[in-house]
């Protein structure tokens, strides 16, 4: 067998390089070799066995399975299941250690592998100079470090920018000024080509969140106003700029990150948290879900994991989180009790696995929750309601429960007293989305998840309401008046 191994000091924490290189999908985003990476079957990127399917700068493709992955120690191994060269049982390492003199990381990577007599020095030299070396000096440059005898061409991935290059004209919603819905209007607009790592896409479909109405009001100053809200879409690359990989025109794809500017028929973007689509996920699903969606898997699955046997609550359950969150904390084994505001959104929810829908208009949800738990209250409390749920969401928790507020469509909350929570010894969490997918690796291991959890139909999504994108003021109304269920989008 033939063993090849490389090592290398980089000049960066061992867990901001570790960030990069965990991610089983993220090779395209930093090595020069690979132009784009899929993980099959939807399964998460850091699932042993996993397997990325990936196709080459020079066209080759090539299939490697996940073998295993350890936070801890800050290491993974792959193995090789085709390839167009004959790199036979091929098993590779890479591991990471902080250097003890200084913030730096220490990047070990080694494989074996038998090869054909005639090729073993042309195959040792490509392992351990073309992946190996290259990756190395990639992994460098994303830190701004020159790699030592590296040629420049390593510093930026030297993709040729694609597509027709000229400023596109469209139409957007923009906010004239804070305020109600009244100051959404519709402008003609210009998408300008895409500059170096950026994209530009053609929407097709676009979600509605509480956020936009935050941005509205000015609650989240996200833009200064005139701007263009809307943090989800989805839709087709058109042409991307220089420095871009893993994408290209005719490309579906999605996204639910800041900055907003959603709301408009063509845009331009950073392209490092768009997502490809699976092929059986809709423009409308992805639009309707992306943000939802990737709320649900961190609420459910870092902020607050759900385990089989437990109880939770669930506010707004017939909304378009709220449905997400009832549907897969009841495939995690959890009983599911939800609070909605009428009878027609009770059976939204129970049919979403809401086992025992509250309507709180007509009974108080603290004494239900207690006679339904025999008095042990809930495990986890998910609440997006706000000033009017906060403190009861808290009596209905269980001895060391988690309250996770996630949002505040009622007002925002008032000052709280931390000391009152020690009599339950309670956990109390108020996420932002920024904070969980403020990365490409972050975003991409949450999409895996979500989208397997879609593919497998563990999730189903309801696209309650759907408005042209000129009348988002309307739209904008029934989100606020609660006259909505499910998810709501927006078709340029």
């Amino acid at each position: 067998m033939i063993q090849v191994r490389r090592s290398t000091i980089i000049d960066a924490p061992v867990d901001a390089v570790w960030a990069i290189l965990r991610d089983f999908n993220g090779h395209e985003r930093w090595h020069p070799a690979v132009a784009e990476s899929r993980i099959e079957e939807g399964r998460a990127a850091d699932e042993a066995g996993c397997v990325r399917r990936f196709r080459l700068t020079d066209g080759g493709e090539l299939r490697e399975q996940l073998l295993n992955l350890s936070d801890r120690d800050r290491r993974f191994s792959y193995c090789i299941l085709d390839a167009p060269i004959p790199l036979i049982d091929y098993v590779a390492n890479v591991s990471l250690k902080p250097v003890t003199d200084g913030n730096r990381t220490y990047w070990e990577w080694s494989s074996s592998f038998a090869a054909p007599e005639d090729r073993a020095d042309e195959l040792t030299r490509l392992v351990g100079e073309g992946i190996y070396e290259a990756g190395f000096a990639a992994v460098r440059a994303m830190f701004g470090q020159a790699a030592p005898g590296t040629n420049a061409v390593l510093r930026t991935r030297a993709v040729t920018p694609m597509g027709d290059h000229r400023p596109l004209d469209g139409g957007a919603v923009v906010i004239e000024r804070y305020g109600g819905p009244e100051v959404l209007r519709w402008e003609r607009t210009t998408a300008m080509p895409p500059g170096p790592g950026e994209v530009r896409i053609r929407h097709s479909a676009i979600g509605l969140n509480y956020i936009d109405v935050y941005t509205r009001t000015g609650y989240y100053p996200l833009i200064e106003p005139p701007g263009i809200p809307g943090m989800e879409a989805a839709g087709v690359v058109l042409d991307t700029g220089p420095g871009v990989h893993g994408l290209m025109p005719g490309d579906r794809v999605a996204y639910a990150c800041p900055p907003p500017g959603a709301y408009c028929e063509v845009r331009t973007m950073k392209a490092d948290l768009v997502v490809p689509l699976p092929d059986e996920i809709s423009d409308r699903v992805a639009a309707a879900v992306m943000l939802k969606g990737m709320s649900a898997e961190f609420l459910l699955h870092r902020v607050a994991p759900v385990k089989e046997g437990d109880t939770i609550l669930v506010h707004a359950a017939a909304g378009g989180v709220g449905q997400l969150l009832c549907q897969w904390a009841r495939h995690l084994g959890a009983t599911v009790i939800g609070t909605i505001g009428s009878l027609d959104k009770a059976k939204i929810a129970r049919a979403a696995g809401c086992a025992y829908p509250i309507i709180y208009t007509e009974t108080d949800f603290v004494g239900r929750v207690v006679e339904i738990t025999e008095g042990r209250g809930c495990n986890i409390v998910y609440d997006a309601v706000g000033a009017d749920t906060f403190l009861k969401s808290y009596e209905a928790l269980a001895m060391r429960g988690h309250l996770v507020s996630y949002g505040q469509a009622s007002g925002p909350i008032p000052p709280v007293d931390i000391a009152a929570f020690v009599a339950k010894s309670a956990t109390v969490s108020r996420p932002n989305f920024g904070h969980y997918t403020g990365t490409a690796a972050e975003v991409r291991a949450i999409c895996d998840r979500l989208f397997r959890a879609l593919s497998s139909r563990v999730l189903q999504v309801e696209i309650g309401q759907e408005f042209p994108l000129r009348e988002a003021a309307a739209a904008h109304q029934a989100l606020e008046s609660r006259r909505t269920t499910g998810s709501t989008i927006l078709i340029p």
